[in-house]
C-alpha cells in the first residue's frame, strides 16, 4: 500500500533532517572555535546531505502524489491535505505527527543557517580587517614625485 511507503520515505527524510542539523551544529562548532581550516570539509558533508535530502524528498513527492490520487485528491495535495483526508484509522495522526517533526525540524534548520552565515559575516569581516591592516602604509610624495616612505606631511604655508 501506497501509504506505507510515503510514511517510510518520510521517516528517512526526518533522518535526513537530523544528519543535517547535526552537520550545521558541527559547522557552527568549526566557525566559533576558530578552526576554519576543516570548514570546506563540513560544508562539502552539508552539501552531500542535502543532494541525499532532495533526492528523497523527490521520491516522497512521487509517493504523496500517489496516495493523494487513491484517496480522490490532487496529486500535488501536501502532508495536511492527505491528513485531512485519510480513511479511519492512525493514518491522519501519523500524517500529523510527521509534519509537525517536519517543521520543527526546519525551523531549526533554519536558525543554525542563520546563526551560521552570522559567524561566517563576522569571520569575513575580521579577515578584511586584518588585511587592510597588513597593507603598507601609501605615504606621501616628495618635490621630485617619489614616495616618502618616513610616513611624516607636512603643509607648508608660504604666505608668511
Amino acid at each position: 500500500m501506497a501509504i506505507h511507503e510515503l510514511s517510510a520515505l518520510l521517516w528517512r527524510e526526518r533522518e535526513l533532517l537530523d544528519v543535517l542539523t547535526f552537520k550545521l551544529e558541527e559547522e557552527q562548532l568549526l566557525l566559533t572555535s576558530g578552526k576554519s581550516q576543516w570548514l570546506p570539509h563540513g560544508t562539502k558533508e552539508v552539501e552531500q546531505v542535502l543532494d541525499r535530502l532532495s533526492q528523497a524528498s523527490l521520491a516522497r513527492t512521487v509517493e504523496a502524489a500517489a496516495v493523494a490520487e487513491s484517496w480522490g485528491l490532487p496529486s500535488d495535495a501536501g502532508l495536511n491535505q492527505l491528513a485531512e483526508a485519510a480513511p479511519e484509522g492512525p493514518w491522519a495522526e501519523i500524517l500529523r505527527a510527521h509534519l509537525s517533526a517536519l517543521s520543527g525540524q526546519a525551523a531549526l534548520i533554519k536558525e543554525l543557517r542563520d546563526s551560521n552565515e552570522q559567524f561566517l559575516r563576522a569571520a569575513v569581516r575580521s579577515t578584511q580587517e586584518t588585511l587592510a591592516d597588513m597593507r603598507p602604509a601609501t605615504g606621501t610624495y616628495d618635490s621630485h614625485g617619489k614616495t616618502d616612505s618616513s610616513g611624516s606631511s607636512q603643509l607648508f604655508d608660504r604666505q608668511f
